[in-house]
């Protein structure tokens, strides 16, 4: 019989997450010998990585013996290099991470227009632009977002996240443009994975933009049935581009 197990963080995790599980670890962030405790000791053969933490948690980590051992290994402190040394120490304990998506396939942003208004000649091009630059900024691991307008960048997400570059971008465009969100080249979709949820949308309509254009197939439409429906009573478009 199978059963789920969640490995929660304080403060991070929702409590209507936590009520769907069999059995819930709390834990706070940095806590990996208690992360690995949980998942030998759970039976587990499979894991999966739900959800995102906070990007300030990277600099405000209060690590056990473990983590101090696997962050000393680390040269380069951001979410790649963490999950994935993360996972590699799930994996010598015989539990094998998926991809975040798994189970998820049909949530993925797909191909042209996906919900709100048809996109005009020029308004794809201009997605097309920002797909190009924002590839750009992902491989150098700067952010995997951009607010474009008429062939302009107007804003790069960095540090700060996404809804704060939507804001500034919106603020600097006085309207119209567009926000481009892909994924990393060779982006390991175990972690990490770039998702579109309705905040992204609130704050895209609240900045005066025109619409979200996402990477097919790379990029996850959190409750995409409900994203829809939000992105045509905004007027928003939610636009795939195949990169």
């Amino acid at each position: 019989m199978s059963r789920i197990v969640i490995a929660a963080f304080d403060g991070e995790t929702a409590p209507e997450t936590t009520a769907l599980a069999d059995d819930v670890v709390m834990m706070r962030v940095g806590q990996l010998g208690k992360l690995l405790d949980a998942a030998k000791s759970s039976g587990a053969h499979h894991a999966i990585m739900a959800g995102q933490l906070a990007p300030n948690n990277l600099f405000n980590l209060r690590p056990d013996l473990k983590a101090l051992v696997l962050l000393a290994r680390i040269k380069e402190r951001n979410a790649e290099s963490l999950f994935g040394a993360v996972a590699d120490a799930l994996a010598a304990l015989g539990v094998e991470l998926l991809p975040a998506t798994r189970f998820l396939e049909d949530q993925l942003a797909s191909v042209g227009t996906i919900a709100g208004p048809e996109l005009k000649k020029r308004e794809v091009a201009d997605a097309e632009f920002g797909m190009r630059i924002a590839k750009e900024t992902s491989r150098l691991d700067i952010g995997q977002t951009v607010v474009v307008k008429n062939g302009t960048v107007l804003a790069v997400e960095a540090f700060e996240g996404t809804n704060d570059a939507i804001e500034r971008g919106g603020k600097l465009g006085r309207g119209g443009g567009f926000v481009v969100k892909v994924s990393k080249p060779n982006q390991d979709m175990r972690f990490d994975v770039p998702v579109i949820g309705e905040r992204t949308l609130e704050t895209a309509a609240a900045s005066g933009l025109r619409g979200i254009i996402a990477e097919a197939g790379r990029v996850l439409l959190l409750d995409k049935k409900t994203l829809c429906k939000q992105a045509n009573q905004l007027k928003l478009t939610l636009y795939g581009i195949q990169s």
